[in-house]
């Protein structure tokens, strides 16, 4: 499927085409695909190689996502599909992530039956989740305006790494997120997730004051980024750059991936993160994978 005309730009000097479809701005040669191994230019033309092709279809209760203040208590239709424009070196997903080679084959399906499977199981909304959806926007924005046009909300769960041009697509059809935001230190979004700290948070803000429902995961990984200091930070800039009635969740992590040395995140972390948060005026703080 070619990618929407507004999402990338041509290179009329070195037949690259530069891909605004996330924060990367990937300069993709003739052939050649992007860091999220999805979009290939094909004789100077942008295409989604996995769209309509999905990893997982499934309804969950909203608060899985985690969406703990966003329709409580209703179900959720899930979809899955494969890339990330992150190289988390911690990915939870990786296999849809980053290894989908190893996954077998995905699931060809419409917009139109996302849609049906959404009402047929009950479900108030549809969640684009388990890998970054921003990378297959044409298809999400398809399905979701059509899923809209049945009285179903649309939730994002993201890294919050979009472009500026994507990011204001996205805030038209969307109606609540939950952005992982990994971490305060530029450091390690560099090292572990090959990304860039300050557009996460220009992000976040902005979907703050799009008045768009919005929560925030953070999955604390032992001496990576569950020192108090970096605890603190993160609780301060929820409570001062976006508000204090902001959902903040803080995750347990497991061996996984490319860091199957770590151990467990320390309870005894998580507990002292929601004490941090509550101190910081935070209203709302949860603890996930404990």
């Amino acid at each position: 499927m070619l990618v929407s005309q507004n999402l990338y730009k041509k290179s009329s000097k070195t037949q690259k085409i530069r891909c605004e479809i996330c924060a990367n701005y990937c300069k993709i040669a003739d052939g050649s695909v992007g860091i999220c191994k999805q979009h290939k230019n094909v004789n100077g033309e942008l295409f989604d190689l996995s769209y309509g092709i999905v990893s997982s279809l499934s309804p969950d209760p909203v608060e899985k996502k985690p969406l703990n203040h966003f329709m409580p208590g209703t179900f959720t239709y899930s979809i899955g599909g494969f890339g990330c424009n992150m190289t988390c070196l911690h990915c939870q997903n990786y296999i849809i992530s980053h290894e989908y080679e190893k996954f077998g084959n995905g699931i060809k399906i419409l917009p139109e039956t996302i849609v049906e499977n959404a009402l047929k199981y009950n479900c108030k909304s549809i969640a684009w989740t388990y890998n970054e959806p921003t990378i297959h926007l044409p298809f999400n924005k398809k399905t979701s305006l059509l899923a809209k046009s049945k009285n179903l909300k649309v939730i994002y769960v993201s890294n919050g790494y979009m472009s500026t041009n994507s990011l204001q697509e996205i805030l038209t059809f969307v109606d609540a997120f939950n952005i992982d935001l990994k971490s305060m230190s530029e450091k390690f979004y560099k090292k572990v997730c090959g990304a860039d700290l300050d557009i996460v948070l220009d992000n976040l803000r902005n979907i703050y004051l799009a008045g768009k429902h919005l929560e925030i995961t953070n999955l604390l990984i032992n001496d990576y980024n569950d020192s108090l200091q970096e605890i603190e930070q993160l609780c301060d800039f929820v409570a001062d750059e976006l508000s204090v009635d902001v959902p903040l969740h803080f995750s347990r992590a497991f061996p996984y991936y490319k860091m199957r040395d770590i151990e467990p995140t320390d309870k005894k972390i998580l507990y002292k993160a929601r004490e941090i948060a509550i101190k910081k005026g935070i209203k709302n703080v949860y603890l996930g994978n404990i």
